[in-house]
This record gives C-alpha cells, structure tokens and sequence, in this order.
C-alpha cells in the first residue's frame, strides 16, 4: 500500500493503531430490520480477541446446526472490539437461550427471528471509532482531516483484502501460471485480490497523473448505486452533478468485455494497467466481467478528538470501503497488533531453524 499515490502527499506524523483491541472499535449498519419472524435468528453480538469464523463455529456448536447454516454479512478483524450481525438458520420453533453464550468476549445485544438469509455484503456500511497514541505531529493530521471532510480520499483496497503479507495475491497469479485451487471460497478470494490491486493501481494512476480533475470518456457512477454512465465531454450539468455528488467518477474493476470508460479516460486506464497483462487475462478466463468502483471514498460524520499526543477518529463508511484507506492519508501509522504478529512468527522460525 505504500507505493500507491497520496491524495494530499505523504504524510508527516507517525502513529500506532490497535496499542489496545479497543482502539479499533467498529459497529455494523444493517440495512433493514429484523421481521420478527422466520427460521433464521438474526443475532447482534459484540466480540473482542475472536474472529468471525470462530464466533460461527461457537454459534453452530451452540444452537447445534451445521456450520453452513451459519451466515454473517461481513469478517471482523480479531484483535478490536466489533459489533456484528450474524445469521443463523434453525427450522422450526426451537429458540435457543442465546445469552447463554455471553462471556468476556462475547456480548448478545439483541435476538431476533428473520424471513431471510443473511448474506456477505447485506450491509449499509460500518462506523468506526478509532484510537491512534503517539502521533507525532498534530497539527499535520488535523490540517488533513480538514481536507479529507471536503474532498475524500483515494478509495483504495486495503491491505486486508491482500491477506497476511499479501499472499492472496500471490496465491491468486499463480492460478493464472498452473497453480491448481479446488476450494471454491478462496478461489474467489484470490481472485478477488487480483481484481482489487487491479483497481488500486489504474486509481494511484490516474490521481497522480490528473489528480481529481475530469477527463473526457469517464464513466461516472450515479451516487449510492452501481448504475454508470460515459461522460463523453464534461459540460457544465455534468460538473455542477460532480460538486454537488449525485454523480462520481469511477475506476475499473477488470473482466471481461470492452473497458467501460472511454476516449482519454480509457487511455489513461489502459497505460496504468498495460503491464499487468497476465493479471487481467487470468481475470478474463475466470469469468469475471468488467465492472466500476467509485474512485474516491467519501467518510461520513467524520470527527475527532485530541487529547495530548492520541486522536481519536469517528466516522462511518459505506459497505465495501476500508478504513486504512483514510488512515494511511493521515498518518504514517504502524500496527502495534500487526507487529506483534510478525514478531511472533520471527521467533517460531527461529526456534524451529535451532
């Protein structure tokens, strides 16, 4: 993630995340309510120090129902405290005591029956409140948060969609040269990572090269959904729709087909993606067709504390966005949580070569 553009350049002040799982605090939107009735349990749970296929193994185990019948509408990370929606499937009457299951790391805040499945990305998006200690230089992020509450930032992949050390995307090319994955989720998942650093790169490109400025040929995303149209020429309707964000300006999520920008825009995709040629055929032959993100990441209710040398951020983001995307456009932050981890395979390798 390092290599790709800054939107306002590199930042100055370093910073530590995650010192403490709380610092790194997220609550799902759920787009809809609960209906009362149904045979699948929609479930409320706060979690600290589990990740989201533990906590459905301990629901499957609990309400005694095959893993399958356990859904959720996004993964959480382990080490922070979560607030999550989880589904579970279970024919008939029976309604487990569910707060059964609460512990220090588990909480039921609330239980209720559902008419329907719950699926990965029935989310509206999630809130965030996090804590970052030791910031170097205040007065550098709050100048930048200014920036970002008018403009965005680059709405960039994060470094999780990539997995540990970014081996999904290698995982994912070497499908492209032979490699043989049976396992259907994480050949969607490789896939995924391939298509997602795709798009990283044609978005570093073109902000570097033209910045947040139109060009001829975009194609623009109605706001709040996936319809587009070309902006063959800007005109000023078309700019008025850009200030006043019922439109957006997009980049590419590769597949099949004839890119869908066109002109200057489609030139400017194409030179930034002209090297990855392996990358987007392995795409092409996956199946996958070719579809648009918006460019910039927009945070909402975006506010902050200082306190000394700690800032603490609250905002909320659409379904799909990362969190590190603003992060890394305000500080030069490193994860205390992420580290530790590293540092503990370091030693298992080194006591395992001894």
């Amino acid at each position: 993630m390092s290599e790709l553009h800054y939107l306002y350049g590199k930042p100055l002040a370093t910073a530590d995340l995650r010192t403490h799982n709380s610092d790194f605090q997220v609550q799902e939107i759920l787009p809809f309510a609960p209906t009362g009735e149904g045979e699948h349990h929609l479930l409320h749970i706060r979690k600290e120090g589990l990740n989201t296929v533990e906590v459905a193994k301990m629901l499957s185990s609990f309400a005694h129902v095959h893993p399958k019948e356990v859904t959720y509408a996004g993964q959480k990370d382990k080490h922070a405290v979560t607030e999550q929606w989880f589904g579970v499937r279970i024919p008939g009457k029976e309604t487990p005591d569910w707060q059964q299951l609460n512990s220090e790391q588990i909480t039921i805040l609330s239980a209720s029956r559902h008419t329907k499945k719950l699926r990965i990305g029935a989310l509206a998006g999630n809130r965030f409140t996090l804590t970052l200690r030791n910031v170097s230089d205040i007065a550098d992020v709050v100048s930048r948060i200014e920036k970002v509450k008018k403009q965005g930032v680059p709405n960039y992949f994060g470094e999780q969609r990539f997995g540990n050390d970014g081996k999904n995307l290698v995982f994912g090319r070497q499908m492209f040269t032979g490699r043989k994955v049976k396992d259907r989720n994480k050949r969607s998942m490789y896939l995924s990572a391939v298509r997602s650093n795709l798009f990283n790169v044609a978005t570093s490109e073109r902000l570097a090269a033209h910045g947040t400025s139109v060009l001829a040929g975009d194609c623009v995303l109605l706001a709040g959904s996936k319809s587009y149209f070309v902006a063959e020429q800007w005109d000023d309707t078309l700019t008025e729709r850009l200030a006043k964000k019922d439109i957006q300006l997009s980049a590419p999520l590769w597949g099949r087909g004839l890119p869908l920008a066109q002109a200057e825009a489609a030139t400017c995709e194409a030179d930034a993606l002209a090297e990855l040629i392996v990358d987007r055929e392995g795409l092409e032959q996956a199946g996958l067709n070719q579809e648009r993100r918006a460019l910039l990441l927009e945070p909402q209710h975006l506010q902050y504390q200082v306190d000394e040398d700690t800032i603490t951020l609250k905002f909320a983001l659409p379904s799909g966005s990362y969190a590190t995307s603003l992060l890394r456009e305000l500080f030069l932050y490193q994860d205390v949580k992420e580290l530790a981890r590293k540092q503990m395979l370091a030693e298992q390798k080194s006591n395992e070569a001894q």
